[in-house]
Formats: C-alpha cells, sequence, structure tokens
C-alpha cells in the first residue's frame, strides 16, 4: 500500500483532534490503515424475516427483524412519562413497539395499515413480546434496492460508549475512508497466488469486509484477508527458519561413545516407548546435520521427556561437549539434580547444581570446573545466565518449561558458546496444533504421545460442596496408607465478587480437619517470600506433611511421587490446559491416583464441558484442542509463550484450521522454491513481510 494510507487518522473527516487520541488508546487505530484493518467482529443479517410467532423462540438478547402492518397508534402516559405504543401485525399475531423519546414527531410519521420492516431486540414484558426504539421503514410503496442487507458490528470498549464513538460511527468512517482510498489500496500478493488459491482481490476484499453486498462476498472477503494474515505469519516464520539453518552450522555429535552405549545398556531404568525413541532419532539426525538444531519436545505430563532430554546429552557429551539444563525454578533444579546427578555418577561424569542459593565458595569451584571442562552438565536456575559463569565447550542447551523465560533470558544462555549450541526446549504444557504451527513455526517440532506402560491413569471426578465430608474422609485414608495430598485453590482472599474459596480460608478449615500433630499440613502461594515458600515445599517434598494447600504455584516443577490425591477448588475458575496441568502433579509415582474437581452448583455450560471433559480424559492434547475452542486464542497466548507477538486482526486459530494447513503448506513451497524471497514476483510478499514481520522466538541469535 502507498504512504496514503500511513496518515494519521485525525485527517479523516470526522475524526479530529478530539477523537483521535481515544481511538489510538483503545482500539489502537492510529492511521487510515489500522481503520481499514479494523474489522467487524460479527455481521447483522437483514435478509431474513421472522415471523411474529417466531419471536418467542429467538434469543432476545438478538436483533430481530419483521414485516408488519400498522394496526393502532396512542400515546401513553402522562407529562414527561408519556410514551408513544404502537401495535403492528402480520398472518400469525400482533407486536408492540415503543417510543419514550421524540414521540410527536414519530407520530406523525406513521400511516395506519401501512407496512413496516421493525428492526431491533425484541422483549419480553408480562408475557408480551416489544420492540424499544427499533429502526423502522415504511415498505408500502416498496423496498429500496439501495438498502444495505449486511450490517458489520465493530468491537468497542466503555470509554468509546461514553464519547458517543459507536459502530454507526465507525461504520460511517469506514465508508469515508473506502470513497477516498480505492486508488491508494495496493495489491499485497503477487498474482500467482491470488489465482492459485482463488482470493478476491485485496481492494474487493476490503470493501465486502466492511459492507458486504451478499452472504458470498462476505465469506469471500473473509478468506482473502484470513489467508494473506496466516500466510504471512508462516512465510515468516519458515524465512526465519530458513535463513537460521543457512547462516548457522551447529556441532556434530558423529559419535555414539562410551557413556550412551554403558547407560543405555546397563543403567536404563526402563524400557523407551516408541514415542520416546522415535524423538530421540530425530535429535540424533538433527545433530548430525551439520545445522544447528531448534527443537521443541512436547510432552503430557509424565511422558518421560526427561529421561529423552538426558539421552540426548550423552549424545554430546561422548563427543567432547558440555551441556546445561536451566529450569524456571530451583525447586525444578534441585529435583532434576537430584535424578540426573545419580545417573551420571554411574557414568563417572561430572554434573553441578547452580542456583540462586548456592554458596560463594561452591560458585567458585563450579566456575573452575566450568572452565577446565572438568563439568560436563550443569543444571540450574537463571544463575547459570550470570556473566561469570563461562564454559570450555558448551555444546547443547536444554530449556526445561520454555515458556517460563523470556527470549532474551533463553538467548543469554547459548551466547556462552563459541558456536551455537543445539538448542531443546522442552514444555509439558500441551499445545494445539494449530498454536504450535503459529507460535513455534520457525521450530522443529518433537511430541511424546504415549506414557510408559506403568503409569497407571489418574482417576477423575466431580463433586460439589455437598460431597466435601466424604471427601475429607478419603483424603484420611489415603494419608493412613502413607500418601500425600495437594489442595489448590485460586484466590488468596475471599472475593465479594467470586464466589469462589479462599486459601486462607481453605487452610484454616483443612487445619481444623486435619488437626497436629496427627496431621501436618504445608501452605505455599505467590505472595510469600522466596525462602518461605521453598521451606514450606520442600517440607512436602521431603514428607514432613501430608497436605499441600496452595495457589497454582505448583502447577510446573513439583514432583513428589508419593502425592496421589489433587483436589481443585472452584475448579470451574481455571481453564483445561491449567486443571490437567494441575491433575499432572499426581500420578507420578506407581500408586493409584486422584484428582477431584470441586465446585458450586451453579455452573455456564462451558463450566460444565470442561470439568466433564476432565472426567473423561487423561488426554492433555485432546484436552488443549477443546480449550482453545472454548477460550479462544486471545486467552491462550501469553499462558503459553514469553515475547511471541503474533497480532491477528481477523484469522481465528480455534476456528480456521484449513486455511491456516493451506497457508503453511503454500508458504513452504515458496520458501523452497526462493528461499530469500528475490523473485520479482515475490517482491510484493516481501515487502508485505516487512511490514507485518512476526517476532517470533529465535532458538540461536537475533537475525
Amino acid at each position: 500500500m502507498s504512504n496514503y494510507l500511513d496518515n494519521d487518522i485525525k485527517f479523516l473527516a470526522g475524526v479530529g483532534e478530539k477523537r483521535s487520541p481515544l481511538l489510538a488508546r483503545e482500539i489502537g487505530v492510529k492511521t487510515f490503515r489500522d481503520l481499514l484493518y479494523f474489522f467487524p467482529f460479527r455481521y447483522i443479517d437483514r435478509t431474513k424475516y421472522h415471523l411474529i410467532n417466531e419471536i418467542d423462540s429467538s434469543s432476545h438478547t438478538n436483533f430481530i427483524q419483521i414485516k408488519a402492518k400498522l394496526r393502532v397508534v396512542r400515546e401513553v402516559g402522562v407529562g414527561k412519562k408519556i410514551r408513544l405504543s404502537a401495535i403492528f401485525f402480520d398472518q400469525t399475531g400482533t407486536v408492540e413497539v415503543l417510543w419514550f423519546n421524540r414521540a410527536e414527531w414519530i407520530k406523525k410519521t406513521l400511516i395506519q395499515n401501512n407496512e413496516y420492516i421493525i428492526f431491533g431486540k425484541a422483549q419480553r414484558f408480562n408475557n408480551s413480546i416489544s420492540f424499544i426504539h427499533p429502526e423502522i421503514e415504511n415498505i408500502s410503496g416498496g423496498i429500496s434496492t439501495n438498502r444495505a442487507l449486511i450490517y458489520g458490528v465493530y468491537p468497542s470498549t466503555e470509554r468509546l460508549t461514553k464519547a458517543n464513538i459507536s459502530t454507526k460511527l465507525i461504520s460511517s468512517l469506514q465508508a469515508t475512508l473506502l470513497s477516498i482510498s480505492k486508488e491508494n489500496i495496493i495489491e499485497t500478493l503477487p498474482n500467482y497466488i491470488i489465482q492459485t488459491n482463488g482470493l478476491m482481490s485485496l481492494g474487493q476484499a476490503l470493501i465486502n469486509i466492511h459492507f458486504p453486498q451478499n452472504a458470498e462476498l462476505l465469506q469471500q472477503a473473509k478468506y482473502r484477508l484470513k489467508f494473506e494474515e496466516l500466510f504471512l505469519i508462516q512465510l515468516s516464520l519458515l524465512q526465519q527458519k530458513s535463513i537460521r539453518v543457512e547462516k548457522h552450522s551447529g556441532y556434530l555429535f558423529e559419535r555414539l561413545g562410551d557413556s550412551f552405549n554403558n547407560y543405555y545398556n546397563n543403567y536404563m531404568p526402563f524400557e523407551l516407548t516408541n514415542a520416546q525413541k522415535k524423538v530421540l532419532k530425530e535429535i540424533r539426525r538433527d545433530t548430525l546435520s551439520g545445522r544447528q538444531m531448534n527443537r521443541l519436545l512436547q510432552g503430557d505430563v509424565g511422558s518421560g521427556k526427561t529421561i529423552v532430554a538426558f539421552i540426548s546429552i550423552l549424545y554430546a557429551i561422548d563427543n567432547g561437549y558440555q551441556c546445561a539444563i536451566m529450569a524456571p525454578t530451583e525447586i525444578l533444579a534441585t529435583q532434576h539434580y537430584n535424578q540426573l546427578s545419580q545417573e551420571c555418577e554411574k557414568l563417572s561424569l561430572k554434573c553441578r547444581l547452580l542456583t540462586g542459593s548456592t554458596k560463594k565458595k561452591e560458585r567458585t569451584e563450579i566456575a573452575e570446573g566450568l572452565e577446565s571442562g572438568e563439568i560436563n552438565l550443569l543444571i540450574g536456575t537463571h544463575a547459570l545466565i550470570e556473566d561469570g559463569v563461562k564454559f570450555k565447550n558448551l555444546g547443547y542447551v536444554v530449556i526445561d518449561e520454555q515458556h517460563r523465560f523470556g527470549v532474551k533470558q533463553r538467548q543469554r544462555l547459548w551466547e556462552k558458546s563459541d558456536n551455537f549450541p543445539h538448542v531443546l526446549v522442552m514444555s509439558a504444557t500441551p499445545i494445539p496444533r494449530t498454536l504450535a504451527m503459529t507460535l513455534y513455526g520457525d521450530l522443529d517440532i518433537s511430541i511424546i504421545d504415549e506414557l510408559p506402560p506403568n503409569r497407571k491413569p489418574i482417576t477423575t471426578v466431580h463433586y460439589t460442596d455437598a460431597r466435601r465430608l466424604a471427601v475429607f474422609g478419603f483424603i484420611q485414608k489415603e494419608i493412613e496408607k502413607g500418601r500425600q495430598c495437594y489442595i489448590v485453590y485460586p484466590l488468596i482472599k475471599e472475593s465479594e465478587k467470586m464466589d469462589y474459596k479462599s486459601l486462607e480460608d481453605g487452610y484454616e478449615s483443612i487445619s481444623r480437619a486435619f488437626p497436629l500433630p496427627k496431621y501436618a499440613t504445608s501452605i505455599v502461594h505467590g505472595k510469600m517470600k522466596p525462602a518461605e515458600k521453598e521451606f514450606e515445599m520442600q517440607q512436602f517434598v521431603n514428607g514432613n506433611s501430608d497436605i499441600m494447600v496452595a495457589t497454582t504455584v505448583i502447577e510446573v516443577g513439583v514432583n513428589v511421587p508419593n502425592a496421589s490425591i489433587m483436589v481443585i477448588e472452584s475448579a470451574e475458575r481455571f481453564g483445561l490446559s491449567q486443571l490437567h496441568q494441575l491433575r499432572g502433579r499426581v500420578g507420578r509415582g506407581e500408586d493409584q491416583s486422584y484428582c477431584i474437581l470441586m465446585s458450586g452448583d451453579r455452573l455456564s455450560s462451558d463450566g460444565r464441558r470442561r470439568l466433564a471433559a476432565m472426567v473423561e480424559t487423561n488426554d492433555g492434547f485432546e484436552l488443549a484442542e477443546l480449550d482453545l475452542k472454548l477460550r479462544g486464542y486471545g486467552d491462550l497466548e501469553g499462558t503459553l509463550q514469553s515475547g511471541s507477538v503474533i497480532d491477528l486482526k481477523i484469522a481465528n486459530l480455534s476456528k480456521d484450521t484449513d486455511i491456516l494447513e493451506r497457508a503453511r503448506e503454500f508458504a513452504q513451497k515458496v520458501i523452497e522454491n526462493d528461499p530469500q524471497l528475490q523473485h520479482p514476483d515475490n517482491l510484493l510478499i516481501r515487502t508485505s513481510i516487512g511490514k507485518n514481520r512476526v517476532q517470533s522466538e529465535d532458538y540461536s541469535s537475533i537475525l
């Protein structure tokens, strides 16, 4: 598009100096182009008419359109409370239309027995249907051929409404802008892409997205704009990946040496699943390619990601390279160290732990061991990226629960290598395929979708408060067997607006039901000082407390095989992915484990659906897909990714799967044929990508 569309929105007739700051602040509309790409979020279809007796079955929150004749009109009330009441009828019944303002003027325009189109929200009062201040049009002389039949409704905010910036005004501004800028809407996609994919032109798409001439043209406009948006995102990600692959050579792990062979043949704790073996082959292939590996490893809770990471670490060690594992919390880093240091000891390998709690003397020893190459594997938290941490030859980096770190934090770790270390990022948060293709489109993705054979499925049930005493009795029986229990609350203090159990009140009731000295209860929440939180967690991890009352700080990073019960209070408040993550804190040992979802009696339809899904399946990826459909991409993006910015203006990742897959497939073909987008036919999309570059994860360096 030309620079004309980069004009400040204040220069558009109807906006001016007063409205422009509000539009910029509230809906991000700063330029002409921003307004053109500010799309309706729904449409009112005025091609359809209801009969009066059909209105009762229609939702009163929707706009309804009828054709009816005027039977009688009269003024009701006295003084300032006077209103105009008109009775309209069709062959199926009658309906009342009310006006509280401008009654005298409206009365003059109404003609008895003339036919009208009435459009507005129908309301039920005293068992009868009425319209209040609807749009009304006399059609006795025929219906105007110029009237629009499909209207866009634009997103708004409270401040815009107070400033009288309505959807009607925004629609008017769009009409003004389109009328003066038709010649300035320059095509953004090459002709071969438009023809191959059967796309509408950009100019026609923008006209029909705001002012659709009919339903078919509206769908074509939506498809064109969604395809372009997703295509440019995928092309940007794939191009970044292509550049990275060409630019960054990786270390060659050619040998499978003593450490790997000794461990695989003599010390493997269990037989690997086929899914784990497949991932190890993918990592092996990457580390033999001569290119830097950047791979995302997804695996459901308990699927065995850690053992896969450790075996791949042995690939690096056998080829003379050092390795690092960075975890988001001290307790998770310590758990990795406790598990993997034992495995390293069997192989006579040196493994050390570095966290914020590491003493100065020990830090000095670790620094010396890293620089000399004596330490093979360093496990830690953010402490790994401090300036004093220097490796002799870092060749392999594993990032656990990667979404808990910022982009720059991760980058600082692999910058400690002379070359570009291979990078494996792991996530126990199942990510829907469409979301993974978009958020992590420039990474290779491996999935462990199979649990070890000795793991028993977690039994999940949904109870209301009426069953609380029975739940307490069940917890007591499990504790008597030597087991432990989590009880998770969504809030720290009672909220007047939300009927959710608070952690503080819950802790008091749990302490009464499970009193000292027979029972010991820990409490953990995000407002505690780090040292206090670590102490309480360690009490539970070490088996010194029977129950941990907590907020969602224990969602990721606590591994207590002895814990067999997870009770989630006010479970309806959580999303499916979070519920599944919390459930994953149990079921980590050989004993049967249980997840108890507690809720009130009144649940929304989505709430019931979420809890029912939790009861029905333990498959995290299946739940993640449903969560995306229920909550939408916007609610999930922030919980999955730190540092990713994908501003979707029209596409919906939960609904537009087919368009996304077609867009990615076509983008792959374009990159395969022209990686640098140098061909004349691709200059348009190269320019478009430059204006809409996706800020994605770059797991090697800033390109």
